[in-house]
C-alpha cells in the first residue's frame, strides 16, 4: 500500500493555497466573521485504505463506509481567546466481496483552549488540548477477522486557517497532530501510536438572523494512524479520506467589508550593467502584498529572474548584491499582464589592489619555490613557479619581505594601485655563510715592475705564504677586515688592509719599492 504524504509536506501547500485564494479574482471580499460561539455538525461517507502486519501473513483492507458524521462546538471569551470541542464518529465497514464481514464505529474526539488572530481578509487560529482516539486493530483469522479497538491518548496541537473569498464563500484549511501519552489494544497490552489530520472546508452562508448565521459547507478531511504493539509487534495502519455535507451556526455580529488589494505578477530580471549576464542570488526587496506597510524579500534564480506578486498601482524594487552597488527601480503594476522588469546593477568601485610577486635566483633566474613572504600581518609562501599573489592590499606603497634557507633575506617595496594588480621580480642572492673567502694577489717591484718573490703574512689568519715566480699569491680566510703584511729582499715592507666577505673573492696588487742605499 502506498504510504501517504507526511504532514510537514501536505500542510505547506494547504497553507500556501489559502494565502493564494486570499486576494484573487476580485477587488472586495469578506473577512471571516468573528463569531462568539458556533456549532458545526457534518454528515458524509469517507473512503478507508489500511494493513495489519504480524508475524502471519497480515491483512489489508480498502473501501467507502457510510454514517460519518461530525460536531463541533467553538466558544470564545473575547476576540482572541476561546476553546473547542471536536467529536467525530466513524462509520466503519470490512466487506468480502458483496458479504460483511466486520464492522461498527470508531470515536475520534478533542478539548482544549483557542487562539485566533485576524489579519485582513485571513484569520489564523492555533489550538491545544487533549485529543482521544480509537484506532482499528483486528483479531481473530486473517480469513476471519474481529473489529478490535485501540486506545490512544495523546495531547493534540491544532490550527487552521480562515480566508474571506469573494462572493460571500469562506475557504478553510486546518491540520492537528497527536504528541502520545499513551496507547494500548482493547486488551489492554501496551503499544505506542502516531498520527496526523489535515482538512479542508468551503462555506456559504444560506440564513442571516440578527446575531446569528447559518452556513452550508463542503468538507474534506484525511486523516493517517499508526498503532504498533510493543509486547507482539503488531503493527496496523490506515489512512482515510472523508468528505461530506455540514451546517454551521455561528453567533455574532455579521461579516465586515474589507477591501482586498488587486495584484499583478511582475517578471524581474537582474543583470551586470556591463556585460548584460543575469546575476544570480540578487536579493530583490519589493512591498508585501499580505502585510501592507511591510516589504518581503526575494532571491533570483539561475537566469538571474525572480517572479513578484505586487499590488496594483506604482511599486518599487531594490535590488542587491555583493560587490555591485544597489539599484532601485520604478514600475506600475497591472491587475493583468505586466512586461519584464529588467535591472542592470554596476560593479563596485575597487577599494583594494593586488601584488603579483615573482622570486628567482640570482645566476640563472630560476624560480624559488617555497619562500617566505611577510607584508603587513600576512604570512605567505610562494608556488612551485616561485608566485604569489597578494590580495586586498591598501593603495600605496608596500614593503615585502622575503626569506628562503639558503639565501640571503630581503626586503623590496612596490606600489599598489586600486583595481590593479601590481608586478614585483625579486631576486635572491645565496646565502654563502661559513665558507671561506679567497684572496689573490700580484707583488711586483716599484722600480721595473717586475715581479718578485715576496712574504705574505696575515697575522690575524695565522696565514704565511710566498708568492710563485710570477709574484702572485693565494690566502684563503674567514670573511672580515685583516692587516696584510708584503716583505720581499730588497725591498721596503708595506702593510695593507683589506675587507673580504665570505664565500667571496678579493685581489690585492702590491708594489714594493726599493730601499736606497
Amino acid at each position: 500500500m502506498r504510504r501517504p504524504s507526511p504532514l510537514t509536506d501536505i500542510l505547506p501547500r494547504l497553507v500556501v493555497l489559502v494565502l493564494v485564494l486570499a486576494c484573487t479574482g476580485a477587488a472586495r471580499a469578506q473577512a471571516p466573521e468573528s463569531e462568539r460561539a458556533s456549532l458545526r455538525f457534518r454528515y458524509g461517507l469517507s473512503s478507508r485504505q489500511g494493513e495489519q502486519v504480524d508475524v502471519g501473513p497480515g491483512l489489508t483492507y480498502s473501501g467507502l463506509t457510510p454514517n460519518d458524521v461530525a460536531l463541533t462546538l467553538m466558544g470564545w471569551a473575547g476576540e482572541y481567546l476561546g476553546g473547542q470541542v471536536d467529536l467525530q464518529r466513524e462509520g466503519f465497514e470490512l466487506r468480502d466481496a458483496s458479504s460483511r464481514v466486520t464492522g461498527g464505529s470508531l470515536v475520534r474526539g478533542s478539548l482544549g483552549p483557542r487562539g485566533r488572530l485576524s489579519l485582513g481578509p485571513v484569520r489564523l487560529e492555533l489550538g491545544a488540548g487533549y485529543g482521544f482516539a480509537q484506532l482499528p486493530l483486528f483479531g481473530g483469522f486473517t480469513y476471519a477477522p474481529v473489529l478490535q479497538r485501540g486506545v490512544r491518548h495523546a495531547a493534540l496541537i491544532s490550527g487552521r486557517v480562515l480566508v474571506a473569498l469573494p462572493a460571500e464563500l469562506q475557504l478553510e484549511a486546518r491540520g492537528e497532530v497527536p504528541l502520545t501519552l499513551s496507547a494500548h489494544a482493547a486488551d489492554g497490552l501496551k503499544a505506542s501510536s502516531s498520527g496526523y489530520v489535515v482538512g479542508a472546508a468551503l462555506s456559504y452562508p444560506v440564513v442571516r438572523r440578527d446575531g446569528w448565521t447559518g452556513r452550508v459547507l463542503l468538507d474534506v478531511q484525511q486523516a493517517h494512524d499508526t498503532m504498533e504493539l510493543e509486547a507482539s509487534g503488531l503493527r496496523s495502519e490506515q489512512r482515510m479520506r472523508r468528505i461530506g455535507l455540514g451546517f454551521e451556526v455561528a453567533l455574532g455580529p455579521g461579516p465586515r467589508i474589507i477591501e482586498c488589494p488587486v495584484h499583478g505578477y511582475v517578471p524581474i530580471q537582474v543583470v551586470d550593467a556591463d556585460t548584460g549576464a543575469p546575476l544570480v542570488g540578487a536579493r530583490v526587496r519589493v512591498p508585501s502584498l499580505l502585510q501592507p506597510g511591510t516589504t518581503e524579500e526575494k532571491v533570483t534564480d539561475a537566469q538571474g529572474r525572480v517572479m513578484v506578486n505586487l499590488p496594483t498601482g506604482e511599486q518599487s524594487a531594490q535590488v542587491s548584491l555583493e560587490g555591485y552597488d544597489s539599484a532601485t527601480e520604478r514600475t506600475t503594476v497591472n491587475f493583468v499582464e505586466n512586461p519584464d522588469l529588467e535591472i542592470r546593477l554596476h560593479n563596485k568601485a575597487p577599494k583594494t589592489g593586488s601584488l603579483k610577486l615573482k622570486v628567482v635566483q640570482g645566476k640563472d633566474s630560476a624560480p624559488v619555490a617555497d619562500v617566505q613572504v611577510v607584508s603587513g600581518k600576512a604570512q605567505l609562501r610562494t608556488n612551485k613557479a616561485g608566485e604569489l599573489l597578494l590580495e586586498g592590499l591598501e593603495p600605496g606603497p608596500v614593503a615585502v619581505s622575503m626569506s628562503a634557507p639558503g639565501f640571503r633575506a630581503t626586503e623590496e617595496a612596490a606600489v599598489v594601485v586600486a583595481g590593479q594588480t601590481s608586478e614585483l621580480v625579486v631576486v635572491l642572492s645565496q646565502d654563502r655563510k661559513g665558507e671561506l673567502a679567497t684572496l689573490v694577489g700580484q707583488v711586483r717591484s716599484a722600480r721595473n715592475g717586475q715581479p718578485l718573490v715576496a712574504t705574505v703574512t696575515i697575522a690575524q689568519a695565522k696565514v704565511r705564504t710566498r708568492t710563485d715566480k710570477s709574484g702572485t699569491f693565494t690566502a684563503r680566510v674567514r670573511g672580515g677586515t685583516y692587516r696584510i703584511t708584503l716583505s720581499a729582499a730588497g725591498h721596503v715592507t708595506q702593510t695593507k688592509m683589506v675587507t673580504v666577505r665570505e664565500g667571496e673573492q678579493a685581489i690585492l696588487n702590491v708594489d714594493l719599492f726599493p730601499r736606497g742605499r
